[in-house]
């Protein structure tokens, strides 16, 4: 594997924490830092933490454990980075930022420094009967920008749980050079068995690139009950990692030659009828 500062390097490692969340964010922080170091010894230059990892899941969570940021949690992943030489995704927090509360992924480099910031653009609002119903915006505001930081290796982009049912944002990261997107998510018991891997491989495929989805480990006791599985599909839609529900780290080794080559045998890019539709980003125009 290619050592940080190397030229476009063709290849490297991630790690997806699935950690146990508990209602005791000190604890949860400390666990946090405790998996990164973890992982960052397994040869993972890019780490990931989960959904929600300093606080439950939940709309009755949010504003008691919500910080702004710059704030502890943020502290905490800023050591954390520096301290492992890697680039770290922060799953996600609840942040309050003048009175308003976001479901909230920080990034940070190799030195600590804080490098994209995502509030989670779709909220959860959804009712199957007789299954579940929860409505993220009874608390939440979303967020209106899309996320994407550079690395040596590729352009990675980042949304949060529901955003992964959204195609077309995924259509815009690959749009942008990403050629790894990464969704911390919290998928239920009700979605999850259902959804999570069919849109882990269903946006993989759509756009030729990795996608990785990092989930907190579950907890059978917590009100909301998280799937786990974390899972990373191959441009060609195949599943190379996944693990069950409880606390693990799952490594991915990302080859960014195969993502050349599957996008050469099947050209979609230059495929597409752009003179009859097309996906843009309006933020940018």
């Amino acid at each position: 594997m290619l050592k940080l500062g190397t030229t476009m390097a063709r290849s490297f490692r991630i790690a997806l924490v699935q950690m146990s969340v508990t209602a005791d964010k000190p604890a949860n922080l400390q666990r946090a830092s405790k998996l990164v170091k973890e992982a960052a010894a397994g040869g993972a230059s890019v780490v990931s933490l989960p959904e929600c990892f300093n606080s439950p899941y939940g709309t009755g969570y949010f504003p008691e454990y919500a910080e702004q940021i710059p704030g502890p949690s943020t502290d905490v992943l800023k050591k954390a980075a520096a301290e492992n030489n890697i680039f770290l995704v922060g799953g996600s927090i609840p942040e309050e930022d003048n009175g308003k509360l976001y479901n909230t992924c920080v990034v940070f480099n190799t030195t600590g420094e804080m490098i994209a910031k995502h509030r989670k653009m779709h909220l959860f609002d959804i009712d199957v009967p007789g299954k579940i119903t929860f409505k993220e915006s009874e608390t939440l505001c979303p967020g209106d920008n899309f996320t994407a930081f550079d690395t040596p290796f590729c352009k990675i982009g980042i949304g949060i749980c529901y955003d992964i049912r959204f195609a077309e944002m995924a259509q815009l990261y690959s749009k942008q050079g990403c050629k790894l997107l990464l969704y911390p998510g919290a998928f239920n018991m009700t979605t999850g068995p259902a959804h999570w891997e069919l849109l882990t491989r269903a946006r993989a495929l759509d756009n030729q690139l990795y996608v990785a989805t990092v989930s907190p480990a579950r907890d059978e006791k917590a009100k909301y009950v998280a799937w786990g599985h974390s899972t990373a599909v191959s441009p060609w839609g195949e599943v190379i990692a996944t693990c069950e529900h409880e606390e693990t780290i799952v490594y991915v080794d990302i080859d960014l030659d195969l993502v050349d080559q599957i996008r050469g045998q099947i050209p979609l890019t230059v495929q597409r009828r752009h003179d009859r539709y097309e996906v843009k980003d309006k933020t940018q125009s």
